[in-house]
């Protein structure tokens, strides 16, 4: 984001001058690195695996950690197990919803495009299909998705099923592109879910947070394989905020990032591309994390001198300027890894929630991870947090080894407090009596759970939690 770790230190050479060394001495002696944490997996008991998520935060030691092979596999586990079973993708959810101490079901294997229709570009692929892996076959075939999340190792399930996103005012999540699904019930029951063939069922799947069965694989609707202009801008957060909605209409896809402590937002822009493509250039996002952590460390202590420092090392302007294939653009891999918190906000509380944000952000001395903010059309799946109308996203990080707690304490009733609904797969503290409050259709939804899974074999804590049951190990 045109900020380097030496610029950082260049730039704070100077000012540090004079003032007592009292000040600063205890901060950088500080430690950031939360009690407890580890990165290591769990120790196992006998006769049990060992899992953890992407993040650390959530761990289990299931007896067993299947990979079924194709449909008739995954039916045999079901009907041949006893006790709870969990569907597990890439464990990119930050919450608790794969972790299991019975049976875990990872369906990586069931993965690639299985069908593609010419006539009407239907594409079928199997439901542990990595993000990046469904768009690259589809590039082969002249298709696309309309819009990708940033992130592209998550598995199609795990992406439908907790509603991941992208970003664009007329741009919907990408579990609106399902056009049917399959899915193994607990009983062992395969079924062929589509709106023409139980409407209810499939309003209720295409976000079904892995509570209704497992997903094999998924119909999708696809468009002509399209390129995109990318650039990215940097500026001061004033008065960008004022022309946030204006550029949101003005551009296919736009989010931005706020810099916590610099007073500086680096915003994001793709628009269709018909000319010659440049190729996107090597990523610099790591060593821009890198280096706000260090100015974090560093110069924390004295958010005055913190601010004057970036405005000193940041590039302002445009620092990125390409054009690709979409799908090259719009997902990445993230090597660094963190804990998130996102709230989804009505569009129309969007920018005054993410003004509150900021300035509680710029009082924490220890953060500075980028607060993100994108924008997502409105959908019709029950459980979608974009049904009933076009939200704001607004996601706040914290480094993998760092304290979170605070996002529940201190960020949570803010983003409540303005009509927010979690992302389901970050980090969130609600439960059902929440759910129920911010979902016509859950107790609908919690119905259909029931009937599907009678004896909660698809519950687990968190999931116990969320539909009000109780659990009972």
């Amino acid at each position: 984001m045109g900020l380097s770790r030496r610029a950082v230190l260049l730039g704070g050479t100077g000012m540090v001058v004079g003032i007592p060394a009292i000040q600063h001495v205890a901060w950088n002696g500080r430690n950031f690195v939360r009690d407890g944490y580890s990165a290591d997996f769990p120790d196992a008991p006998e006769g049990k695996t060992s899992w953890m998520n992407w993040s650390g935060s959530q761990f289990a030691t299931p007896r067993e950690i299947n990979f079924p092979l194709n449909e008739k596999d995954l039916v045999d586990v079901l009907q041949s197990t006893s006790g709870r079973i969990r569907p597990v993708g890439s464990g990119h959810s930050f919450t608790g919803l794969a972790p299991c101490e019975d049976t875990m079901v990872d369906v990586s294997a069931m993965a690639g495009l299985y069908r593609y229709d010419d006539a009407t570009g239907l594409a079928t692929f199997g439901a542990g299909t990595r993000l990046f892996h469904a768009a690259a076959d589809l590039d082969d075939k002249g298709r696309a998705f309309p819009n990708l999340p940033d992130v592209d190792v998550q598995t199609l399930a795990g992406s439908f099923s907790t509603a991941t996103h992208g970003t664009g005012n007329r741009l919907t999540a990408i579990h609106d592109y399902i056009e049917s699904f399959r899915m193994v019930t607990a009983a062992g029951e395969l079924l062929d879910v589509s709106a023409d063939n139980n409407a209810d069922l499939f309003a209720a799947g295409k976000v079904s947070l892995g509570a209704l069965g497992i997903i094999t694989q998924y119909t999708l609707r696809t468009v002509p394989a399209f390129n995109l202009h990318r650039q990215l801008t940097i500026e001061p957060v004033e008065p960008f905020l004022k022309r946030v909605e204006t550029l949101a209409e003005a551009h296919r896809n736009f989010e931005f990032f706020y810099l916590p402590s610099t007073g500086m937002v680096a915003w994001l822009i793709h628009d269709v591309h018909d000319g010659p493509i440049t190729g996107r250039g090597e990523s610099e996002d790591d060593e821009s994390l890198e280096s706000l952590k260090e100015l974090r460390d560093t110069f924390g202590w004295f958010p005055w001198l913190r601010q004057r420092i970036a405005r000193s090392a940041i590039s302002a302007g445009v620092i990125e300027d390409s054009s690709d294939a979409s799908w090259e653009l719009l997902s990445n891999t993230r090597p660094t890894r963190f804990n998130e918190m996102e709230y989804h906000i009505p569009r129309e509380n969007g920018v005054a929630t993410l003004r509150k944000i900021i300035k509680m952000m710029d009082h924490r001395k220890d953060a500075f991870f980028p607060v993100e903010y994108r924008h997502i059309a409105a959908d019709t799946a029950w459980l979608s947090p974009f049904n009933g109308g076009p939200r704001s996203s607004i996601a706040i990080h914290a480094a993998v080894d760092e304290r979170y707690d605070y996002f529940y304490s201190d960020f949570e009733p803010v983003f409540l407090a303005a009509g927010g609904r979690p992302h389901w797969g970050k980090h969130h503290s609600l439960g059902k009596s929440d759910f129920a409050a911010l979902y016509p259709e859950f107790d609908h939804f919690n119905e259909i759970r029931r009937e599907l899974d009678p004896n909660g074999r698809f519950l687990n804590p968190h999931l116990a939690k969320i539909f009000g049951e109780n659990f009972d190990g």
